[in-house]
């Protein structure tokens, strides 16, 4: 009847029946088995479907949390090669289009089409700006890094037994465990997914790897994973690569590229993806990887053949074809944006982040009849104040686009009501106030928007614009630097510039 629930996923039945099979007393075990046969199956099943109720795919997990940031003590090198490092990406060497176009995250990647956990963030700089994040990076969570444990919500409170833990860590005697290699892998999971105690999940794999005469790939893999969550990524790869030299899996391809990626060695990853592929043709999520990488390297031409790459092996993966559609909306093909965001509709995708990309697409295909449509229906869907917010900002952009600008002005306000740090709407009400000729008031919008975000250069090119209008030109002057350092390539910026030190040169 346990096996039936554990096979069912209904784990926490499952866990009940195993219990009270672990209560009886010895002389009323299963007739047949041996007196500790019977009970090492439950125990075995036990612990699996405790770990499975917690269970999360380390492959993906990649949150990296304010402590393992600021905390890290692995050297990295801090002035790298242009395109060989995911802190300063190469800026327009891929054909992607340029900030102007394409709104950036806090570290200089282009925002990507999908969201996953790091492609956001980006390592800021100092403390603050971690702790303060502004929303292109809603990922720097104080609380779920390593050491707290990725415990998902819901769940935890299903842990807690009445009687105390089911497993005693501190009394396991795990040189016996390791000599029983089927109990101890349910074991090992047990300790590292359930109980989040990497250090007693290393001392048992060690063993366990002794005990196979360092045989084992299974165990190198886990082994590797325990110095990844400790932050031993030197390690990690040594183990890492020797599983793969015993055994060939797409796993500990995945597992030795987050480590390449968390040294910042994206060059080295895509090497090691491409190895990949050599001895498994088509794998899905090795060609999905080096788009990624080459997507966050400011790559946008190349990430966007791999994502094609995906689709032929696999037409239903979702993040291809978003990527894919976001990368057509930013290179002005709105049309051929739309055909991708419709055939997610189409695959059952339903959420307030497409419909908002189905209303931009139709707005910027002059499909006006569509647009306000799929807006409404993006707001019904929303699921909390940031994804409102972004509904009434791009709702505010088609009233520019229209040339309502009262209208505009109302939704930039709904956005800032939903979410008071959005500093792309402090921006433009600034832009809209300029336009009254409130220009005290759109200095300070100005300001609030340039220091929640100063990766934007927007608002410093206002700053220096409005500042140099009213003749401070000292004010100016900074002002268009800082807009020069976050968009090198913008013409008007360096115009600007050029006017200022004819000014200054003239004085």
């Amino acid at each position: 009847q346990a096996w039936s629930y554990f096979r069912r996923r209904k784990f926490r039945e499952c866990a009940d029946v195993c219990s009270q099979l672990l209560e009886r007393p010895p002389s009323e075990q299963v007739a047949g088995a041996g007196p500790g046969r019977a009970a090492a199956a439950a125990w075995s099943l036990k612990t699996r479907a405790l770990t499975e109720m917690v269970y999360v795919d380390e492959i993906d997990m990649d949150q990296e949390g304010i402590a393992e940031m600021i905390l890290d003590e692995n050297a990295v090198a801090q002035v790298a090669r242009p395109g060989t490092s995911l802190k300063l990406p190469g800026t327009g060497q891929g054909g992607g289009p340029s900030p102007a176009v394409r709104p950036v995250t806090q570290s200089g990647r282009p925002i990507t089409g999908f969201v996953r956990p790091s492609t956001q963030g980006g390592r800021p700089s100092t403390m603050e700006q971690a702790i303060r994040t502004p929303r292109t990076a809603l990922t720097a969570r104080p609380i779920t890094s390593a050491s707290g444990g990725y415990i998902r919500p819901g769940t935890a409170s299903m842990l807690t037994n009445p009687d105390g833990p089911f497993i005693n860590l501190s009394r396991l005697n795990l040189t016996k465990y390791a000599q029983k290699p089927k109990l101890a892998k349910a074991l090992f999971e047990y300790i590292f997914h359930h109980e989040n105690d990497i250090k007693n999940a290393l001392d048992l794999a060690a063993l366990a790897t002794e005990h196979a005469q360092f045989k084992d790939w299974w165990w190198k893999v886990q082994i590797g994973k325990c110095y990844y969550r400790l932050g031993l990524y030197r390690e990690a790869e040594k183990q890492f690569k020797s599983a793969l030299k015993q055994q060939d899996m797409v796993d500990t391809f995945l597992y030795l590229a987050k480590v390449y990626l968390r040294l910042d060695q994206p060059v080295t990853a895509l090497n090691l993806f491409k190895q990949g592929l050599e001895r498994f043709p088509g794998e899905v999520t090795l060609i999905c990887g080096i788009a990624r990488i080459y997507e966050e390297m400011n790559n946008i031409s190349s990430a966007a053949e791999y994502y094609k790459d995906v689709l032929k092996q696999d037409n239903t993966h979702v993040e291809a074809i978003a990527c894919i559609g976001s990368n057509h909306f930013y290179s002005d093909q709105p049309e051929i944006a739309l055909r991708f965001y419709r055939r997610l509709l189409q695959m059952g995708v339903y959420n307030c982040q497409l419909f908002n990309n189905l209303g931009l697409c139709c707005f910027y295909a002059q499909q006006y009849d569509m647009t306000l449509s799929s807006f409404e229906r993006a707001l019904f869907l929303a699921e909390n104040e940031e994804e409102t917010a972004d509904v009434w900002y791009n709702l505010g952009h088609v009233a520019v686009g229209i040339g309502d600008l009262n209208l505009a002005y109302q939704c930039f306000k709904l956005t800032l009501v939903n979410n008071n740090d959005y500093a792309e709407a402090y921006n433009n009400l600034a832009v809209l106030e300029m336009r009254k000729g409130h220009t005290e008031q759109a200095r300070a919008l100005l300001q609030t928007a340039s220091s929640l975000a100063p990766h934007m250069y927007e608002p410093h090119f206002n700053i220096a614009i409005l500042s140099e209008k009213v003749g401070d030109l000292q004010r100016s002057y900074t002002a268009a630097q800082k807009s020069e350092e976050a968009f090198p390539g913008h013409v008007d910026t360096q115009q600007l510039l050029k006017q200022l030190k004819e000014h200054f040169a003239m004085l």
